[in-house]
């Protein structure tokens, strides 16, 4: 099936916020979050947001913590998916068995639990790859097998509900795009890659391209680059807040009150078509909590001004959900655990097997 909204294509300019260098974008966002904390008297406050999660899910948790926070409901609408924990990854054998147990077959996705932007994030297509992943995975951390999602479309949903409310709500939606080429009957993918700098960006270290690269694609022929669509490889983001219909509020909402004490954070979820997305018709790969990233303000459509708009107001709402949830009792965690917490999960990315 073709990727929705197949005219905006995957390639273009870049946004104003992808112009511009991280540590600057990260100034006004820093700027903003010490006014809320001193408002608000807590430079961790965001980390009481989901008081069932690490964090709050700002950072440090893992993908099993909300998978395991959801009850039936919430789980129906999820990707299935297994744990190996270290000590379960000694023989094929147990990996079978885990895998047999939840229904997965190959292709499957392998993903590192405690993770962030795509990193080490795989598509699997053999025992072989697989038995190759996990040799080159972390000793000491956790790796997650999940059953892979065919649907094309893909989206960030945004939902945030008040502590206490009995309905929550989407704030954002952001269809994301994966990275790729399209073929001109002359071209290698090697050149088509090299000649537009967005899907240049799928030679980033920490990524290894799956196809063969010397191979020419028929003129027209879209060529998928890779299995995640971050913006560090090239995908593309686009506002997509017309989708929004009182059908897929009514089912997110009902996912995340199904999901202990979830009250702000992004779903990742796949769907077949804008038709079904706008029904509620999805499949949800993993949930963010605190730390999500509003990832529609990267729509190349948006000026700056705009794209700090829509991040600002993610962070007062953030700040001001963690402040009710204090009143009602639950802490936030302390400024040197959220930095430890930080520098580990850092440390990590660069010992996950690359991302395909």
């Amino acid at each position: 099936m073709a990727s929705p909204l197949p005219e905006r294509g995957a390639g273009g300019a870049r946004s104003t916020l992808e112009r511009m260098p991280k540590w600057l974008i990260c100034v006004p966002l820093v700027l903003q979050w010490l006014w809320l904390a001193l408002r608000h008297g807590s430079l961790t406050l965001p980390s009481a947001a989901n008081p069932a999660i690490t964090s709050g899910g700002l950072v440090g948790e893992t993908k099993l913590e909300y998978f395991r926070s959801m009850g039936a409901l919430a789980m129906s609408a999820t990707a299935r998916h297994c744990a190996l924990p270290a000590q379960a990854r000694g023989s094929l054998a147990t990996v079978r068995a885990a895998l047999a147990q939840e229904g997965i077959g190959y292709p499957l996705i392998a993903k590192p639990d405690l993770g962030m932007c795509g990193f080490g994030v795989r598509r699997i297509d053999s025992e072989p790859e697989l038995a190759r992943y996990i040799a080159d995975f972390p000793a000491e951390q956790a790796i997650v097998l999940q059953e892979y999602l065919a649907e094309e479309g893909e989206a960030g949903i945004f939902y945030a509900r008040d502590p206490g409310a009995a309905q929550g709500r989407i704030i954002g939606l952001a269809l994301r795009y994966f990275p790729q080429v399209t073929g001109d009957g002359i071209s290698s993918i090697d050149a088509l890659i090299a000649a537009d700098p967005r899907a240049g960006r799928v030679r980033h270290a920490g990524h290894s391209l799956a196809l063969d690269g010397a191979r020419v694609p028929a003129a027209g022929e879209r060529v998928r680059l890779a299995t995640i669509g971050s913006t560090r490889v090239g995908g593309l983001y686009r506002d997509g807040s017309a989708c929004i219909t009182p059908a897929l509020a009514t089912r997110i909402d009902g996912i995340a009150r199904d999901m202990a004490q979830f009250h702000f954070g992004r779903f990742d979820v796949r769907f077949d078509g804008l038709d079904a997305l706008r029904a509620g018709r999805v499949r949800i790969m993993e949930v963010n909590g605190a730390g999500s990233e509003a990832i529609e303000a990267w729509d190349p459509a948006f000026g700056l001004v705009r794209a700090l708009r829509i991040i600002f107001a993610k962070q007062r709402t953030l700040f001001r959900i963690a402040a009710a949830n204090r009143r009602r009792g639950h802490q936030p965690i302390g400024l040197w655990q959220l930095a430890r917490l930080h520098f580990m999960q850092q440390k990590l990315l660069d010992a996950y097997p690359p991302s395909n």
